[in-house]
């Protein structure tokens, strides 16, 4: 089996919390070494985020694995000169802060590029680098509603609902991990040189609005929010059972027929005016009506045994309680574990996607805060009198 592929990549991550860590941990997994600079003192706040195992998030177990953690204040001008000497040596710089701030640090695009013309530079923010509103402060959540998430998930008439996770900073993150390695291969298989990739995160899942926009600007159509359901695709939904509710996808036009057929509703599966999906989706109401008359008297396995022997994709919803006891889960090694530093065994999503030659890998734990300061800094000349007399500064720790 061949190496990891980003092998040999030096990623300076200058980010907090989601978007930008989330992106250098894709990158991690897959070979590249990841610097992680943090505050003095309490570091990335996410450290601090939801359940606290003896003081430290689990999260951060899965967020910040196989990354170092390097302590710099980089409000202060020796902690800047740090980071344009780690910049020097650097592949790939991801930063996450609101637009102008690392310019005001003296750690501009442009500063940086005549430092390292190689280095890759990952910009992720709430709105993007440019545009009225880049100054602005922006998390996930504002980024889901400009992009317009937050209006499609809910129940009509009723409040929009989130998703229950950041995906804005996630899947900005990703979007950030493909801009790095399309920069990484132009420059290194095609000549080119460093450049900067700008990701918003409303832009992101902007990105994944499917026909909203298409829609609009030939009908003038406004998708509204429809519950569990799929407008325009029919059947697809979720219906009620007596222990809760399954999700039953039906619209493939022989996966309609079948299901159908299955449920004792032959009128409706031979019924040539819902052949096809446009005629479906007109009486949609009248389709879902007669599963979740089905369903609601039957228990969850019982229909998803009856709807596998049809042949109709179905699936029940689950909590994450079981996801952990799943065995197909298991079965494809998509669940790993890590001992943090604490002693304790963390279980966390694998690498993804699983490449057959060059698979990722969880080959060190989350780092300690400033865990690798020493060791990092003396990568780049700083010796042991230098580093003394930052850490009596305050600059590192």
């Amino acid at each position: 089996m061949a190496g990891q592929i980003l092998a040999g990549i030096r990623v300076l991550e200058l980010g907090q919390l989601i978007a930008g860590p989330f992106a250098a941990k894709t990158l991690a997994d897959f070979g590249a070494q990841v610097i992680k600079i943090e505050p003095p003192g309490q570091g990335d706040p996410l450290r601090k985020w939801r359940l606290l195992h003896e003081g430290t998030s689990v999260w951060w177990e899965a967020q910040s694995r196989n990354k170092q953690s390097v302590c710099v204040d980089l409000r202060q001008q020796e902690g800047q000169d740090i980071v344009r000497m780690l910049a020097r040596e650097a592949d790939v710089l991801i930063e996450n802060f609101r637009p102008g701030t690392l310019e005001k640090w003296g750690l501009s695009w442009e500063a940086l590029h005549e430092l390292n013309p190689r280095l890759i530079m990952l910009r992720i923010s709430g709105y993007g680098q440019t545009g009225p509103k880049a100054r602005e402060p922006g998390f996930a959540a504002i980024g889901e509603a400009m992009a317009g998430l937050r209006y499609l998930n809910g129940e009509p008439g009723r409040a929009p609902v989130r998703a229950g996770l950041s995906l804005g900073d996630t899947i900005a993150g990703l979007h950030g991990a493909l801009g790095v390695m399309l920069a990484l291969y132009q420059r290194d298989a095609r000549g080119g040189v460093g450049q900067v990739i700008d990701t918003a995160l409303y832009e992101s899942l902007f990105n994944l609005s499917e026909s909203l926009l298409p829609e609009y600007s030939v009908f003038g159509a406004v998708r509204e929010p429809a519950g569990a359901s799929l407008p325009g695709i029919a059947p697809s939904n979720a219906y009620p059972c007596q222990d809760g509710y399954v999700l039953i996808a039906g619209n493939g036009d022989a996966i309609y027929t079948r299901l159908m057929a299955r449920i004792g509703r032959d009128d409706l599966g031979q019924d040539p005016a819902l052949a096809h999906n446009d005629g479906r989706a007109r009486r949609v109401e009248e389709i879902d009506a007669a599963i979740g008359a089905w369903t609601q008297e039957r228990r969850i396995d019982d229909v998803l045994a009856a709807m596998l022997e049809a042949g109709v994709p179905a699936g029940r919803i689950y909590s994450i309680a079981d996801i952990a006891k799943d065995p197909h889960y298991r079965a494809r090694n998509a669940i790993t574990s890590m001992e943090s530093a604490a002693g304790v065994q963390v279980e966390m999503p694998a690498v993804f996607p699983y490449l057959s030659s060059n698979p990722g890998a969880v080959r060190e734990r989350a780092p300690t805060l400033g865990e690798h300061t020493d060791a990092v800094l003396a990568s780049v000349g700083l010796t042991e009198e230098q580093r003394a007399a930052l850490r009596a500064k305050g600059v590192i720790a």
